[in-house]
């Protein structure tokens, strides 16, 4: 891995890119900061659930389950599908999988 060095001789567009990048990388973060939202992701990276699935997965009450839901549908890391009365949450930004796999590796893999 190799991380940007910033000189004073930078251009401005390079320093305008860097800070755009950080603050898409601040959002992404910020809306998988939160350990029922993480819980989430990591149960729909196995495949689509239903809130309901949800709900069990997580021991948690459906209206939580949601607001954690509509977050990450905010920031277009899920979508929904209806079928019926039931809706189902998958997976839609590939950069969840590759940062729950290194949460994985760094924080779950050895326990």
């Amino acid at each position: 891995m190799s991380l940007p060095v910033i000189t004073k001789d930078m251009s401005e567009a390079d320093l305008d890119r860097m800070m755009q990048n950080a603050q898409n990388a601040a959002q992404f973060l910020k809306a998988i900061c939160h350990e029922g939202r993480l819980m989430i992701l990591c149960h729909l990276a196995n495949g689509e659930k239903s809130v309901t699935e949800l709900e069990q997965l997580l021991s948690s009450r459906q209206a939580a389950v949601s607001q954690q839901l509509s977050r990450l549908r905010a920031e277009g890391l899920v979508s929904p599908r209806r079928e019926g009365k039931a809706i189902y949450y998958s997976l839609t930004d590939p950069r969840a999988i590759q940062i729950l796999d290194l949460v994985y590796d760094l924080f779950c893999k050895n326990n």
